[in-house]
């Protein structure tokens, strides 16, 4: 290949070289301008949506007891937790 370009004159090497250079900035250029175009596009339809988008209802202030309360766990879920421990404890040991 190199042998082939030392067999071309000079003035078509630079030719190729010019043609090749220009060929990059334009390609370059219409890239920069398309994401360009495509950031101002991006933010446009944000704020078309915006101006589309129902604001969010305004969060409820709860009204809590002052007095703490402590959850004792009722008689099902004594017993829910003890059918998963032993389904966990069956599954145990039947990998082994």
């Amino acid at each position: 290949m190199l042998s082939l370009l030392t067999n071309l004159p000079r003035e078509v090497l630079v030719q190729q070289i010019y043609d090749g250079l220009v060929l990059l900035v334009l390609g370059m250029g219409t890239v920069f301008v398309f994401l360009i175009v495509l950031i101002f596009v991006a933010k446009l339809m944000s704020k078309i949506c915006m101006k589309f988008e129902t604001p969010a209802p305004a969060p409820q202030a709860k009204v809590t007891n002052t007095a703490k309360t402590v959850a004792q766990p009722s008689v099902s879920a004594k017993s829910n937790d003890a059918a998963i421990a032993a389904a966990i404890a069956a599954a145990y040991d039947k990998e082994r």
